[in-house]
C-alpha cells in the first residue's frame, strides 16, 4: 500500500467547541471546510497530515487517542497556548530521552503531546 496522504478523523461531543479549540487555541490553519451548521466539518493542516473535526459523538473520541505535535520551540508554544487559555496538563519538561515535551488536552480530554526535538537529539540525524 502506498499512502498518498493521511488525516485523523475526530468526532467530538461538541463540534463548535472543538473547532474553537483547534482553530483558535491551537491556531491550526484550515485546509478546507465542508457542510453547513451542525453538519459542518473542518479539516486542519497538521504538519505532514491533516486533522478533520466533523460530526458529533455522544461518547467523544476514542479514550486512548493521543496526538503528537512537533514544534520548533516548546517554551514559546507553552506561552502562546497559555495566552489562548488552552488547558495545559503539564508544562514543558526535558525528558530523560532528550525530547522537550508538554501535554495539553482538547475539550473532550484528548491528550496532545507538544514536542520539541533539540538540535543535539539523535532524531535529527540519520546514521
Amino acid at each position: 500500500m502506498h499512502v498518498l496522504s493521511s488525516r485523523f478523523l475526530l468526532t467530538p461531543r461538541d463540534p463548535a467547541r472543538s473547532r474553537a479549540f483547534y482553530g483558535g487555541a491551537l491556531g491550526l490553519a484550515v485546509y478546507r471546510e465542508f457542510g453547513t451548521g451542525e453538519e459542518r466539518g473542518t479539516v486542519y493542516f497538521l504538519g505532514g497530515g491533516f486533522l478533520e473535526v466533523s460530526g458529533r459523538s455522544a461518547d467523544g473520541p476514542a479514550p486512548g487517542l493521543r496526538l503528537w505535535l512537533q514544534v520548533a520551540d516548546c517554551a514559546a508554544a507553552y506561552e502562546e497556548l497559555r495566552a489562548r487559555d488552552a488547558e495545559v496538563v503539564r508544562p514543558p519538561v526535558r525528558e530523560p530521552w532528550g525530547l522537550v515535551e508538554m501535554w495539553i488536552a482538547d475539550p473532550d480530554g484528548v491528550r496532545i503531546a507538544v514536542v520539541e526535538v533539540p538540535e543535539d537529539h539523535p532524531l535529527r540525524y540519520r546514521p
